[in-house]
């Protein structure tokens, strides 16, 4: 039983470069994962009509879902524990929560935004604040 295992020959699902059986999986599998959501629900919902209250509910999605990963970004660290910021201002030692540099930008950005209601300069200005704290702070 033992010679029949070992003059087997297995195939490894170890990535190497020469591997092409598997980059070839790999391809099709995340083809077919991000095909199946998309596909599924113009399949079933295209014929049938999606009640009114769907709809509206449906419009505070996007908002809902910028709003987590915004608030996310300007109080999480990368192993979502609440970030604290140690900044020293005027020689008094302050902790601030969150990452003061991005939580500045924001409020740069939010008032470009409500004034401008453009997303291009509303980016940029956020892009060169968070770049001009980062030598200030």
């Amino acid at each position: 039983m033992d010679t029949v295992l070992t003059n087997l020959t297995v195939a490894s699902l170890v990535p190497s470069h020469h591997n092409m059986t598997y980059h070839l999986i790999v391809i099709v599998v995340a083809a077919v994962a991000a095909f199946l959501p998309r596909y599924f629900p113009m399949r079933f919902f295209t014929n049938r009509k999606i009640p009114e209250w769907f709809n509206e509910w449906m419009k505070y999605v996007p908002v809902s879902l910028f709003t987590a990963l915004v608030v996310k970004a300007l109080f999480v660290d990368g192993k979502y524990h609440y970030f604290f910021d140690h900044v020293t201002l005027m020689g008094s030692h302050m902790v601030i929560f969150g990452h003061l540099s991005y939580l500045i930008a924001a409020v740069f950005v939010a008032i470009v935004a409500y004034f401008t209601r453009s997303m291009l300069s509303s980016v940029i200005v956020g892009l060169i604040t968070v770049w001009l704290l980062t030598f200030i702070l």
